[in-house]
C-alpha cells in the first residue's frame, strides 16, 4: 500500500495555500509533514480528509485514484484524521461517540457496539468508562477517543493534525507509543506538526513544505539545522531572556483555596513581582488552569485572599479584573478567545478602548491591517477567526493584547506556533517587562517553561509541588517534579 499526493493546487482568492504538492508516502511509515504557520499543511491535510475538494491534482491510495468528497468518502476509502481539537461531542457519553459514523444497522445494537469498543481500544492499550461524558476526558484521552473511532472505521491512513498541542509529557509518550504500534501494524501515519524535536524522535522521513509547495523531502535523522533552514530559509537560533530588576509584589495569593471540576488546590501561596515571569508546570488537572482563571476573575476563590496590586479581588468580577489592567489568553482560541462568524477587524473593534457610538470602520480595518502586518497574520481584514490556521489564530489573540497590562495570564501562550512565530512571540511578550507587566503562564512544552520563565512553580495533585528559579533546574529535574518525584 502507497499514498500519493499527485500534483495537488489549492487556491483560497489570491492566496495559494498549495501549489502543485506532490510526495509519496510507503505502507508502515511514519511520515512527518513539517512547515511554519501558513505553510499550506492543514490545508492539504484537510484534501486528503475530504474536508476541502482540491482545484485539481490527485489522491492515489494503493493504485486507485480517490474521489474525495467529504469526510465520510475518506473514511470510506480508508483515510481519517485526528484534528488539533479532537471532533468529539461533549454532552455525549464516550459509547455514544464512539457509535459515531457506525455502519450498522439503526437502531444500533448498543452491546455490540461496547463489545466493538472495548475490543479496539484494548488493542491500542487504551481504557474507557463507556459511560463517562467526553466534556469530562482530557486532550488527551479525547484523542484516544478519536483514534480508536478512527480504527473501527477501518482507517489505514491516519493524518495527525499538531496532536501533542495541550497534551501533558505522560499523555505524548503515550501517544506516541501508539503511533509507533499503528506504523508496525502497516498503517500510514501522517504526523503534521511545528515541533522539530518531535518529528526527530518519531518519524522515519520528512517532507517539508514552504509556501505552498514542496521544498525538502528526506530519510530521518536530518541535521536539525538543515529542517529549521529548509523550512525558513534561514537557519533560526531561539534566544531566552535577560533579567530584568523586578519591582514589588504584584499578584498575590495568601491562603487560596480553589476547586473547578475535579481540580481542588488548598492553602495556595505566592507572590508575583512586578516584572516577573512565572512558569506553571505540571500534568493537566494539576491546579495551573484553575489558578489562572481565578487570577482572571472567572473562578471565585473558596477561601484566602487574592490581591492584585495591593487590592483585594478574591470576589471582583472579570470585568473588575479587565479594569485593573489583567488580561488572560486561554488555550480554547475558539471556545473561549474568539467569535465565530466575525472578521479580524470587528475582532479589534470589540477589543478597542474607544467606546463612541458610531465606529469608524475605515480606521477599524486600517488598525486591523497594521495588527495583521506586526504579527505576520495570514488572513486579511475582513478574514473570519475560524477561517485562519491555529497558529494564526494564536497571533490574533496576542495581537489582541491591550498596550496597557499589568498582569498577563497565559494558557499555552505559543500552541500551534512554529519556531521563529514562537521565539517572536515571547520577544513581544518580555518586552512588556519593561513596564512592570507580569506574566505567569502555563505550558506543557518544558522547555518553553525552562527558557522563557524566572521562577517554574510546579503543581501536583492540587498543590504546589515544589517552586524553582528556571536557572538552577533542566529538563529531567524538571520532569520528575511534574511526576511528583524529586531527581535523587
Amino acid at each position: 500500500m502507497a499514498l500519493e499526493i499527485r500534483d495537488i493546487y489549492k487556491h483560497f482568492g489570491p492566496v495559494r495555500a498549495n501549489d502543485g504538492i506532490s510526495f509519496t508516502v510507503q505502507e508502515g511509515s511514519l511520515h512527518g509533514i513539517l512547515g511554519e504557520n501558513g505553510a499550506g499543511k492543514s490545508t492539504l491535510m484537510k484534501i486528503l480528509s475530504g474536508f476541502y475538494g482540491a482545484d485539481s491534482g490527485a489522491v492515489i491510495l494503493n493504485g486507485e485514484v480517490l474521489e474525495l468528497g467529504s469526510p465520510a468518502d475518506a473514511i470510506d476509502a480508508g483515510i481519517g484524521m485526528l484534528h488539533q481539537d479532537p471532533l468529539v461531542f461533549l454532552p455525549l457519553t464516550v459509547l455514544d461517540n464512539f457509535a459515531l459514523g457506525s455502519p450498522g444497522p439503526i437502531p444500533l445494537d448498543r452491546s455490540e457496539i461496547l463489545e466493538e469498543l472495548n475490543r479496539v481500544s484494548s488493542g491500542l492499550g487504551f481504557e474507557f468508562d463507556p459511560s463517562r461524558l467526553a466534556g469530562s476526558l482530557t486532550i488527551g484521552e479525547r484523542q484516544q477517543l478519536a483514534i480508536t473511532r478512527l480504527m473501527w472505521l477501518g482507517a489505514k491512513v491516519l493524518i495527525f493534525d499538531e496532536p501533542t498541542t495541550g497534551i501533558s509529557a505522560t499523555q505524548r509518550l503515550q501517544l506516541f507509543a501508539t503511533l509507533r504500534k499503528l506504523a508496525e501494524n502497516g498503517l500510514i501515519v501522517l504526523f503534521v506538526s511545528h515541533k522539530l524535536e518531535e518529528v526527530e524522535d518519531l518519524c522515519d522521513s520528512v517532507t517539508i513544505i514552504r509556501q505552498g509547495r514542496v521544498v525538502f523531502e528526506a530519510e530521518m535523522p536530518v541535521p536539525p539545522e538543515t529542517l529549521v533552514e529548509k523550512m525558513f530559509g534561514k537557519v533560526f537560533v531561539e534566544q531566552g531572556h535577560d533579567a530584568v530588576p523586578l519591582g514589588d509584589a504584584l499578584l498575590r495569593l495568601s491562603g487560596t483555596v480553589l476547586t473547578e471540576g475535579t481540580t481542588h488546590i488548598k492553602d495556595l501561596n505566592m507572590d508575583v513581582a512586578a516584572g516577573e515571569v512565572i512558569g506553571l508546570a505540571g500534568l493537566e488537572g494539576s491546579g495551573q488552569r484553575a489558578l489562572l482563571r481565578a487570577c482572571s476573575g472567572l473562578l471565585e476563590p473558596k477561601a484566602g485572599v487574592l490581591s492584585i496590586d495591593g487590592k483585594d479581588m478574591s470576589k471582583a468580577s472579570y470585568r473588575d479584573h479587565l479594569a485593573a489592567g489583567v488580561h488572560y489568553l486561554p488555550a480554547g482560541r475558539l471556545e473561549e478567545g474568539l467569535v465565530h462568524g466575525i472578521s479580524i477587524t470587528e475582532h479589534f473593534v470589540l477589543t478597542s478602548e474607544d467606546k463612541s457610538f458610531f465606529i469608524d470602520w475605515k480606521a477599524a480595518e486600517k488598525e486591523a491591517e497594521s495588527e495583521i502586518g506586526d504579527y505576520s497574520i495570514k488572513g486579511d481584514p475582513g478574514s473570519h477567526a475560524e477561517g485562519l490556521s491555529g497558529g494564526n489564530q494564536q497571533r490574533l489573540l496576542l495581537a489582541m493584547i491591550p498596550d496597557a497590562v499589568k498582569l498577563l495570564l497565559l494558557e499555552h501562550p505559543t500552541r500551534g506556533l512554529d519556531v521563529e512565530s514562537a521565539a517572536y512571540v515571547w520577544t513581544r511578550l518580555l518586552d512588556r517587562r519593561l513596564e512592570g507587566t507580569s506574566i505567569v503562564f502555563a505550558s506543557a512544552d518544558l522547555d518553553e517553561l525552562l527558557r522563557y520563565s524566572d521562577r517554574i512553580v510546579v503543581f501536583f495533585g492540587g498543590e504546589v509541588f515544589a517552586v524553582r528559579n528556571a536557572s538552577d533546574i533542566d529538563g529531567e529535574e524538571l520532569g520528575y517534579l511534574i511526576g511528583g518525584k524529586q531527581r535523587v
